[in-house]
C-alpha cells in the first residue's frame, strides 16, 4: 500500500461504492441487504484479483500502473493465445465464487424471510426480531448455516486466486493446494479468517467508509500469506514465455 497508495485505495473506494449501491437498492429490504453484504465476503478473493496482480508485480520488480489493472480486468481474453487451457482457470474459479455468493444470498434471504417471526425491513427489525428474539432461533441457525458455508469456501479460496494468477495450474490443483495450506496451519488460518471477518464487519459498520482502507490491506496481505504458505517452485510462472504488453 505504501508502494502504490492511490491504486490500492482506489480498489477500496470501488467496493465501498458497490456497498452503497446495494444499500440504496435494498434500503427497505434489510433481509436482502444483510445477505448481500455478507455475500461480499465470499467473492472478496475475486474482487481483490488486481490487488494480487499489483503485489506480484511489485515483488517481481515490474511496473505497477493503471494499465496493469485494465489488463487484468478487461484483456484476459488476449492471454488465451498463450495459455488456451490454464488461463480459463481464473475465470472458472471466479464463476464458482460468484455462484457460491449467489447461493448464500438466496439461502440467507429465504431463511430470514420465511422464519423471522416479523417482517424484516430495517436494521432494527433484524436486531429486534432475529438477533434478540429468544423465542426463536433464526439468528443462531443463520450463523450456523453461514459458518457451514463459509468454512469450506474459505479453505478452498484462501490462496487459490493468487496462485492461479501467479502460476499455470488448474482450478482443482489450486483448490487442493489451498486446502493443504489450511489443514497444515489450522490455528493460524482460523485466526486469519476471524481477522478477515472482524475487519470486514468494521468496514461495513463504518457505512462502508472503512472498506476503502480495509479491502486493499487484506488484498495485499493475502498475497503475502499465499507466498509464505505455498512453495511454487515446481509450477511455471504464468507470465513466462509471454510477450510483455
Amino acid at each position: 500500500m505504501q508502494h502504490t497508495p492511490s491504486l490500492s485505495l482506489f480498489h477500496g473506494f470501488v467496493v465501498a461504492v458497490m456497498g452503497y449501491v446495494i444499500a440504496v437498492i435494498a434500503h427497505d429490504k434489510f433481509w436482502l441487504l444483510a445477505s448481500a453484504v455478507s455475500g461480499f465476503l465470499v467473492i472478496a478473493p475475486l474482487l481483490a484479483t488486481s490487488l494480487y496482480a499489483m503485489s506480484c508485480a511489485i515483488e517481481k520488480k515490474r511496473p505497477v500502473h493503471m494499465g496493469l489493472l485494465v489488463r487484468i480486468w478487461t484483456q484476459w481474453q488476449l492471454q488465451l493465445r498463450y495459455q488456451p487451457d490454464s488461463y480459463w482457470s481464473l475465470i472458472r474459479f471466479g464463476l464458482l465464487l460468484a455462484a457460491a455468493a449467489t447461493g448464500w444470498v438466496l439461502t440467507s434471504s429465504a431463511l430470514i424471510t420465511l422464519f423471522s417471526p416479523e417482517p424484516v425491513r430495517a436494521p432494527m427489525d433484524f436486531i429486534r426480531h432475529v438477533v434478540l428474539n429468544r423465542d426463536h432461533y433464526v439468528f443462531e441457525i443463520w450463523l450456523c448455516l453461514g459458518g457451514m458455508m463459509a468454512a469450506p469456501v474459505f479453505a478452498s479460496s484462501v490462496v487459490t486466486m493468487p496462485l492461479l494468477l501467479d502460476r499455470r495450474i488448474g482450478v482443482l490443483q489450486a483448490v487442493l493446494t489451498s486446502w493443504k495450506a489450511v489443514l497444515r496451519n489450522p490455528a493460524t488460518m482460523a485466526i486469519w479468517s476471524c481477522l478477515i471477518m472482524g475487519l470486514w464487519t468494521v468496514g461495513v459498520l463504518s457505512i462502508f467508509i472503512g472498506l476503502i482502507f480495509i479491502l486493499p490491506l487484506l488484498g495485499h496481505a493475502s498475497w503475502h500469506a499465499y507466498r509464505d504458505l505455498v512453495d511454487v517452485e515446481g509450477w511455471p510462472d504464468r507470465m513466462q514465455g509471454q510477450e510483455q504488453p
